[in-house]
């Protein structure tokens, strides 16, 4: 399949916020496939993997960019299988991932950012957040006595406290992007009954039941709360520097190559190659190979 065809087949526009747009969640379908067959995308995730492979050796050897890959969703969208499949060929020398639970009590004495700046990839490494900072403005806003918790002043606890945040966050990630993090965010976009459908999955198969906890379908009853507070994310924290992607998660095959592609292009777009040496080191590199070459 040419390359050309494979994009016009996937459709990545169709998955991409564009930064100024008034989205709503609903108008972009969970179930989307484009016309792929599982065992195609399949194949094409590991020509995929195996770009990235050779992308990520690159980023690592020029040491000048950085990679920070958002994952956002609800949960069962598929997260981490994403992670797992997506980064199966990358060095783990090369990659990092951290994921964002519940703060600490040290991480509540410090502003919200501050867990999340700590764990940033060095350059030349692929950082991948399993959540972040974005909980900040989704689970904090849904769950309002979460946000009584943080040692905020009082009068910073306002109705203005989610736009404030909103631009916050664009000011972080314009600075990160200006000093060579590139940032990329995904939202997961699974549905609610495909996520009923991986929970009633993870009860019943024992290997799979230490992924399930009652807590998860008590946050169902929540479920347009989440929508609407996500909404707002994609229409404010959208921007030309880090656009949103809101990824189809019902066909988690679907999702991984959709996932890897994105991922792919922004590295790709880096124009990332190894380091020339200079004259002075390659005639020492010739010196080393002579004096290997005429060992006994």
């Amino acid at each position: 399949m040419a390359y050309e065809d494979f994009v016009s087949r996937l459709n990545p526009e169709s998955m991409i916020v564009r930064p100024g747009s008034k989205i709503k969640i609903k108008d972009f379908d969970p179930g989307y496939k484009g016309d792929f067959q599982k065992g195609e995308a399949l194949e094409i995730l590991q020509l995929g993997i195996k770009e990235l492979a050779k992308y990520q050796d690159m980023l690592y050897a020029q040491d000048t960019y950085a990679l920070l890959i958002i994952l956002q969703a609800l949960d069962a969208a598929g997260k981490d299988s994403t992670i797992k499949h997506v980064m199966s060929g990358i060095n783990p020398q090369g990659c990092q991932v951290f994921s964002f639970k519940a703060p600490s009590a040290e991480e509540l004495d410090h502003d919200y950012l501050w867990r999340s700046y700590k764990a940033l990839p060095e350059r030349g490494r692929i950082g991948i957040f399993n959540r972040s900072y974005y909980e900040e403005v989704l689970v904090v806003r849904v769950h309002p006595e979460l946000l009584a918790k943080q040692q905020l002043p009082a009068d910073k606890k306002n109705k203005y406290i989610w736009k404030q945040r909103f631009e916050e966050i664009n000011n972080f990630e314009k600075y990160l992007v200006n000093n060579g993090i590139v940032v990329l965010k995904f939202f997961l976009n699974v549905s609610k009954e495909e996520q009923k459908r991986r929970f009633l999955k993870r009860i019943e198969l024992p290997e799979k039941n230490w992924k399930f906890s009652t807590s998860d379908a008590r946050e169902r009853q929540f479920w347009d709360d989440y929508m609407e507070a996500y909404e707002d994310v994609f229409n404010y924290t959208s921007t030309e520097l880090a656009p949103w992607h809101i990824i189809p998660a019902d066909h988690k095959w679907f999702t991984r190559t959709a996932v890897a592609y994105f991922i792919y292009e922004k590295m790709k777009s880096l124009n990332l190659a190894y380091p020339k040496v200079s004259e002075e080191h390659y005639a020492e590199l010739l010196k080393a190979k002579e004096m290997l070459e005429t060992e006994y």
